[in-house]
């Protein structure tokens, strides 16, 4: 059977849209009618076009939500997937739930049904799946997997709402300090230049950058684009894009905080997969898939071939020298005692609150630094207007 949409008017004329399975479209236009509907479109559902589509955070969020709590109340997987795609307000999501039902009615797992659609499920979330679909710990799988996306979300959405302010106010201020060197600087300035008075070295300054303005943003952003080409290409070898990796973790007080936030989303990861039943050396290839900096994942994949050798995976990680000592240390005491997928629950609890700790100074000290530096700017645009007007006042009493 394939997926169908279709629109239909309700006998109140009331227009519905919705999704169905039939083996062909007259059995899909027959079933409609069914329902005490009468078809306007009936179209079949295409996997290529759905999986092009995107899907917010948010809607997988509670989708995988939605799946957990149907689950846990031993609803069967196929009726899940019905419910939460009837439920659910993104077309596209509701659309690709009713495909895999029908992969799922057809014998197929879960996990390859999902694998279809990287661009909404990503690895990690069909890793997940698969290991809880074998396992048959679904229910458990995809509750710890709806807190993982809320934990997530919930950050991301922490981390925009306290830049929201400070963007607002860069931006504003950048406009306020072009239009002042642009148009009200040199129309002040130029009374005084026309009158012969010799200009100090901050008016002279700020007009000169005030005469070329424009050109100045043109060529930065002619050397931001430069340099963005420059380094898409310098990085296209792997040698050179490890290297890269490696120097932004050195970046002082940047480099600390990239390294944070990466460990403890492949720490969060690995807890999610060793608890889901997996296999460690499988855990830490799907888990290295998580790290946005390349070197990081090259550490972890050569781990996992240490580990597949027999030998020892904290050794490997020590060896690196790159990951934290308290990393290094709760790891060691999980591997040594057993309870591996309990340590990296720990880590990520702890890196959590070192990174949320850290990010909270970060925002809360960048406002005044925005207010300091551009009040700062403008008061010398300020005194680059006045100091002039002061000279005239004293070549006058003089």
């Amino acid at each position: 059977m394939a997926a169908y949409s279709y629109s239909a008017f309700d006998r109140n004329g009331v227009k519905k849209k919705g999704y169905l399975s039939a083996q062909s479209e007259r059995e899909a236009r027959k079933l409609i009618k069914e329902l005490n509907l009468t078809p306007l479109e009936v179209k079949l559902s295409s996997s290529k076009i759905v999986n092009k589509s995107k899907v917010k955070n948010k809607d997988i969020v509670i989708m995988t939500r939605q799946l957990s709590t149907l689950l846990d109340a031993s609803t069967s997987i196929d009726d899940s997937l019905k419910i939460t795609a009837d439920q659910t307000n993104n077309k596209d999501l509701s659309n690709i739930l009713y495909n895999i039902r029908e992969d799922i009615i057809q014998g197929k797992r879960l996990g390859n049904s999902m694998k279809v659609y990287p661009k909404v499920f990503n690895k990690t979330y069909t890793s997940l799946v698969t290991a809880g679909d074998t396992s048959g710990n679904l229910d458990v799988v995809f509750d710890n997997l709806a807190d993982y996306l809320e934990q997530s979300e919930d950050i991301k959405q922490k981390v925009i709402s306290a830049l929201t302010y400070p963007i607002i106010l860069v931006g504003f201020s950048a406009l306020v300090i072009i239009a002042l060197l642009a148009f009200v600087l040199p129309q002040v300035v130029g009374q005084f230049i026309k009158s012969g008075t010799e200009l100090p070295i901050l008016t002279k300054g700020l007009l000169f950058l005030s005469n070329n303005i424009f050109l100045i943003v043109g060529v930065l952003a002619i050397l931001a684009l430069s340099s963005f080409f420059i380094y898409k290409k310098y990085i296209k070898s792997k040698n050179n894009l490890l290297k890269a990796h490696y120097s932004f973790l050195n970046i002082p007080l940047v480099g600390n905080f990239i390294l944070l936030t990466e460990t403890e989303r492949f720490a969060s990861t690995m807890s999610l997969l060793l608890d889901s039943g997996m296999n460690l050396d499988v855990a830490l290839e799907e888990s290295s898939e998580v790290f946005n900096n390349a070197y990081l994942k090259d550490q972890i994949i050569k781990s996992r071939e240490e580990v597949i050798e027999g030998k020892d995976f904290v050794g490997s990680l020590v060896r690196s020298k790159i990951f934290p000592d308290i990393f290094i240390q709760l790891i060691s005491s999980g591997y040594k005692s057993g309870k591996l997928p309990k340590m990296f629950s720990k880590v990520t609890s702890f890196l959590k609150n070192e990174i949320e700790s850290k990010r909270s100074i970060f925002l809360s000290l960048l406002e005044p630094i925005v207010i300091i530096f551009m009040g700062g700017f403008i008061m010398m645009i300020v005194l680059a207007i006045l100091l002039p007007i002061m000279q005239m006042n004293t070549l006058s009493l003089g």
